[in-house]
């Protein structure tokens, strides 16, 4: 009876070590921000001219978009079901759009996640690309395509292939093993190919973004 009582203390004391021992369940990252654009200041009509990107775009005094690619200039601000939007479609490059925290890095590992109010047109598609501190340009290998419709894409940064891209004509070139995610400089989405114009041709509209990750000072 004694031995059997020792044992039965033996296995309570090991269980109740384990679960003190027991690591916490991981956590997402609190919201860093959240950026609804808002249309640029111009006289007359809203053309596609008059409307182009620029940085008075941005709402958030502590981010700064960037844009890439050969036709980026002509990358405009739009309105859609009562939101503004960023819209490539008289690019005849392909185009990355990024944002950046001007006063830190921030860390795109764990439980990091990007959602996007995002549409593609016809058969188009984006990839999540970030700039790490290093100055490298990178795309991941998960594509995203909507079909036309507004969706709330979710992006997690792990468990992608990466591949370096030319800042000035945003090509995709050699895989890059690895990369740190934990201090990027910039992150955005992607479009590997030109735009096809207005309707329904291929094209991407980016809306409201909201980025759940931690930083570290620059």
């Amino acid at each position: 009876m004694r031995l059997i009582m020792a044992l039965a203390l033996v296995v309570l004391g090991s269980t109740a070590f384990a679960q003190q021992a027991a690591p916490p369940p991981a956590t997402r990252p609190a919201m860093l921000f959240k950026e609804e654009w808002r249309l640029p200041k111009h006289d007359g009509p809203g053309t596609d001219e008059n409307l182009r990107f620029t940085p008075e775009v941005v709402t958030n005094d502590r981010l700064e978009a960037k844009l890439y690619g050969s036709a980026s200039s002509v990358v405009r601000a739009a309105e859609h079901e009562g939101r503004i939007d960023i819209w490539n479609g008289l690019a005849t490059s392909p185009v990355a759009f990024t944002l950046r925290d001007r006063r830190n890095f921030v860390d795109l590992t764990g439980l990091a996640r990007l959602q996007w109010i995002v549409r593609t047109n016809s058969i188009y598609t984006l990839h999540p690309i970030v700039k790490l501190a290093d100055g490298t340009l990178i795309a991941g290998n998960r594509g995203i395509s909507t079909d036309g419709e507004f969706i709330t894409v979710e992006i997690a940064f792990g468990g992608m292939k990466w591949f370096k891209v030319d800042p000035k004509t945003v090509l995709v070139t050699s895989e890059v093993k690895n990369p740190d995610l934990s201090k990027v400089d910039e992150f955005g989405l992607v479009a590997l190919q030109p735009a096809g114009g207005h309707g329904t041709a291929g094209s991407f509209n980016l809306s409201t973004v909201q980025l759940f990750a931690k930083t570290s000072p620059r």
